[in-house]
C-alpha cells in the first residue's frame, strides 16, 4: 500500500554493509591533535542516585576521530561547515574503485585518471551526484597506528591515496558531490612528500565538496549498483565529524 514501506521490505533483503570502524578510547588519531583530545563514555550520572534511575555519559573527540566527514571549512577560511550539508546531502550512489592488487604491489600507490577510466569501461561512467571510493584493502591495517601511516624505519609515512587528476576527473569531468577512501589522507603520501602538502585534500574541500576518510569494509561492496548513507551529529558550526555510514548493496 505504502511506496517507501514496501521499498524498504525490498532493501532489506538485500547485502546491508557498515562502512564505519568502531571507537575507543584507545583508537587512533592523528598525532597533530593534543593528547587527552579523546574521553568517550565518561559516566556523569550513575546508577543509584536517588534523583533518577539512570545513567548518563559525555563524549569528548576531536572531529577528524575514525571514519569521519570532512567540510569545505576544515581547508578553506569561511567556506562552509556542517549545517550548510542536508540529509539529502548525505545519500549517494556508491561507485568503488578496486586498486587493492595495485597497493599490494606498491603501498604508496597513487590511484589516477586511468583507474578511473578502467572502472568505468567497466562499469559505465560515475553518475551524478556519486561518492567515489577507492579500495585499497587499507582498512586492514585498523587500529594499528603505525600500519595504518605505513610507518618506515626512516620515520616516514607510507600509504595510498589520490593523485590531484583522479580528483579533478571526478569532480570535473563527471561531477560526483563527494569522495573517500580508507587511508587516513585523501594525498597518497607520496604525493604529499613531493608537494609538501595536502594538495589532493585541499582541492576537494575547496571545490565545496565533502568527503569521508578511513572508511571500511569497501571489498565487501559491489562496485557499482550500491546506495552509500552518510550519517552526522547535527552540530552546527563544524569543519568535521566522526559517522556512520553504511551500504546498501546487490
Amino acid at each position: 500500500m505504502y511506496k517507501l514501506w514496501n521499498a524498504l521490505e525490498e532493501a532489506k533483503k538485500l547485502k546491508w554493509v557498515d562502512l564505519t570502524h568502531p571507537l575507543n578510547n584507545d583508537s587512533p588519531y592523528w598525532s597533530g591533535i593534543p593528547e587527552g583530545s579523546v574521553e568517550l563514555g565518561t559516566v556523569v550520572f550513575d546508577w543509584g542516585n536517588p534523583m533518577l534511575e539512570c545513567q548518563i555519559q559525555t563524549f569528548k573527540f576531536p572531529g577528524q576521530f575514525g571514519t569521519h566527514i570532512d567540510f569545505p571549512g576544515h581547508f578553506v577560511k569561511g567556506a562552509d561547515l556542517s549545517e550548510k550539508f542536508t540529509v539529502k546531502d548525505a545519500v549517494f550512489p556508491l561507485c568503488v574503485v578496486d586498486v587493492s592488487e595495485k597497493v599490494k604491489e606498491d603501498p604508496c600507490y597513487v590511484v589516477t585518471p586511468d583507474d578511473i577510466k578502467e572502472y568505468e569501461k567497466k562499469y559505465g561512467d560515475i553518475p551524478d551526484g556519486a561518492f567515489v571510493a577507492i579500495r585499497t584493502d587499507w582498512y586492514k591495517n585498523w587500529p594499528d597506528m603505525a600500519a595504518l601511516s605505513g610507518l618506515a624505519e626512516d620515520g616516514s609515512e607510507n600509504f595510498p591515496g589520490w593523485s590531484l587528476d583522479a580528483l579533478k576527473y571526478i569532480y570535473e569531468e563527471r561531477n560526483a558531490a563527494a569522495n573517500g577512501h580508507e587511508a587516513l589522507d585523501t594525498d597518497a603520501s607520496a604525493e604529499t612528500a613531493r608537494v609538501g602538502d595536502l594538495a589532493c585534500e585541499r582541492y576537494v574541500l575547496t571545490q565545496g565538496k565533502i568527503q569521508v576518510e578511513v572508511l571500511c569494509n569497501l571489498d565487501k561492496v559491489a562496485p557499482a549498483g550500491a546506495v552509500l548513507f552518510v550519517a552526522w551529529p547535527n552540530i552546527e558550526g563544524a569543519v568535521g565529524l566522526p559517522v556512520r555510514c553504511w551500504a546498501i548493496t546487490e
